[in-house]
């Protein structure tokens, strides 16, 4: 018996118990592959062996006779037809490289935030690659349009709904809308290959539509007509003849009828190549000005405007000859005579020799006499009586905070002082001369007495006046206090109170009246309580700060618009009624009186 069974022996015997046996030579039990590559591509094919490698023989036929059979035709009239050549095969990648489908398309945005448009038109163009099917959207670029623009879509195949489909070719057509990402796209026309392409695909074109331009574009890109008369005056003849040639004038500004005003010099030059003007300071040694060389910087000045009337910000505006009649020239400057430049006059006086040669050749002007200037006699002279004299008249405010016995000092600014005004001495413990580092000894409220003298850090202070809130403050506390403190205090205000008893005794003031004052006033305190955001402490001292004379009486309606932007709620019952019994007549109110509701 052969190793090797027959052809039929393996196909012959059933797979029943008792009849089948194992083949020792078989080894591979896989089974054959049915796919294949060729150039890259795969492609299917019979197998030709089973389980085990066996060969099949059933219905196998090699890949020739597959081949004749497929090609096998028909035997005609005249004999057998010549087979075709097989058709070669050609991937879409290499069928279609490089051959794109381009729309031409625009869509509209909207622009909410100006007032000049409502929406943009912005044009594109849809690029369709026909070898991946893949999209892209592109704007063209246009100078110093302001917007981001190129590629708005990046090549890719674009989605089509969420259903997981893509947009084909076959979904595009002029005369139609397309929406990719939110953005809708309105396709006007295509270019002559994609015309042709789609034609040859069977898909009817709709006709092209007209491209849709941005309205406020165009009004932009349409010039402005100007119709300006070319002038007859050559001015780069002026600039070649007369550069570098300055006409100089002396003059005077005299300004002694304003306050603080004097007579100074200064110097006119005027250029004659382009009819500028510039007016420059003289200063002499020591004169106690800052040095500012030019009053008014090289510039056209205008002498007589269109319309007087007419209100023109020149300050700050430049002036063009719509607004200007006439300008300054060289025949408005003389010897002698006044000018008005910008709103001050001067007065020319004298001039210099190549002006008065300018104005001999020129104009024929021959009377060059300079006018003799006489100074006003200067004040005189105050003598000096100490190192510093102006340190008597400076009055100072002095705050002690009980809550920290800090001292804090400021100085009220006072017009033309000479002395910059504001805040003297920030809050901090003041020590007392011979006090030390081992012993310190600070000033207490005790030391405040009407004419005792405070020593600041090597400066004195003499105490002459003081609030009435604070004797008020220290009767209602005289255990804390010194019996001469608070005497010295009710010695100083006794005469003030009697020039008011005696100024007011037309209006007395009845006992029912102060008592009513005092109940009211309770009641205010109570009801403030429940305004936790008020801060009595920086109300105090805003109407101190306020009150400039110490009188305790302000108007009306300083003390209401105080009382509003320290958010006091003067529209309560309460509070109206109390600044009705805080009032003095003629719209004063005793502020005083009404602080006593917002103890500190």
């Amino acid at each position: 018996m052969s190793s090797e069974p027959g052809p039929g022996l393996g196909l012959g015997l059933p797979f029943l118990p008792g009849c089948a046996f194992r083949d020792p030579m078989k080894t591979s039990f896989h089974r054959s592959q049915t796919l294949g590559y060729k150039n890259g591509f795969a492609f299917p094919r019979l197998p030709t062996v089973g389980i085990g490698r066996e060969r099949l023989y059933v219905n196998q036929l090699s890949q020739a006779e597959l081949d004749e059979i497929s090609n096998k035709r028909p035997t005609l009239t005249y004999g057998r037809a010549k087979q075709a050549p097989p058709s070669s095969f050609i991937p879409a990648h290499v069928a279609l490289d490089k051959k794109i489908l381009k729309f031409d398309a625009y869509f509209q945005e909207d622009v909410p935030l100006s007032a000049e448009e409502h929406y943009r038109i912005r044009q594109v163009g849809i690029y369709y690659y026909l070898e991946d099917d893949s999209m892209s959207v592109i704007e063209p670029v246009v100078q110093n349009s302001g917007l981001p623009q190129g590629r708005l879509i990046r090549r890719h195949r674009v989605p089509k709904n969420d259903r997981g489909d893509h947009y084909h070719w076959k979904d595009l057509n002029r005369g139609m809308n397309i929406t990719m990402y939110g953005r809708t796209y309105r396709i006007v026309d295509c270019d002559p290959f994609t015309q042709v392409f789609l034609e040859s695909q069977g898909i009817e074109l709709n006709p092209p539509e007209k491209m849709v331009f941005d309205p406020y574009t165009e009004l932009r890109r349409m010039p402005m007509r100007k119709y300006i008369t070319p002038s007859d005056f050559d001015q780069l003849k002026q600039f070649l003849t007369y550069d570098k040639q300055v006409l100089r004038f002396y003059a005077t500004w005299d300004d002694t009828n304003s306050m603080f005003g004097e007579n100074r010099p200064y110097i006119i030059h005027y250029y004659l190549a382009d009819d500028t003007v510039e007016v420059r300071e003289v200063y002499k040694q020591n004169d106690g000005r800052d040095p500012f060389p030019i009053l008014i910087k090289r510039q056209r000045l205008p002498k007589t405007f269109v319309d007087k009337k007419k209100t023109f910000p020149s300050c700050v505006l430049e002036i063009s000859d719509q607004e200007v009649l006439e300008w300054y020239t060289a025949k408005d400057f003389a010897v002698g005579k006044s000018t008005t430049l910008l709103g001050r006059t001067f007065f020319i006086y004298d001039c210099d020799e190549f002006t008065r040669n300018f104005y001999r050749d020129k104009f024929g002007i021959t009377d060059f006499q300079p006018v003799e200037i006489i100074d006003k006699k200067p004040l005189e002279k105050v003598p000096q009586e100490s190192p510093n004299p102006e340190d008597r008249k400076r009055r100072f405010i002095l705050s002690y905070f009980l809550s920290n016995d800090m001292i804090s000092i400021y100085e009220p600014p006072v017009r033309n002082s000479g002395i910059i005004g504001g805040k003297y001495l920030g809050k901090t413990r003041v020590a007392k001369p011979g006090s030390t580092t081992e012993n310190a000894m600070y000033y207490e409220p005790s030391d405040l007495t009407i004419g005792s003298t405070i020593e600041v850090f090597g400066h004195r202070f003499v105490i002459t006046d003081a609030d009435e809130y604070v004797l008020n403050y220290m009767e209602s506390n005289a255990e804390s206090f010194p019996a001469a403190t608070l005497q010295s205090l009710r010695d100083h205000f006794r005469p003030r109170q009697v020039v008011k008893e005696t100024a007011n005794s037309d209006i007395p003031m009845l006992g029912t009246h102060k008592q009513e004052l005092d109940e009211l006033i309770v009641q205010v305190q109570e009801e403030m309580k429940l305004h936790k955001y008020l801060n009595n402490k920086n109300i105090r001292e805003a109407f101190l700060q306020c009150d400039k004379d110490g009188s305790g009486i302000l108007d009306q309606a300083k003390f209401l618009a105080l009382c509003n932007s320290l958010s006091v709620p003067t529209d309560a019952i309460l509070l109206n009624k109390l600044i009705d019994l805080c009032s003095c007549g003629e719209d004063k109110i005793n502020y005083r009186d009404f602080l006593r509701a917002f103890p500190s």
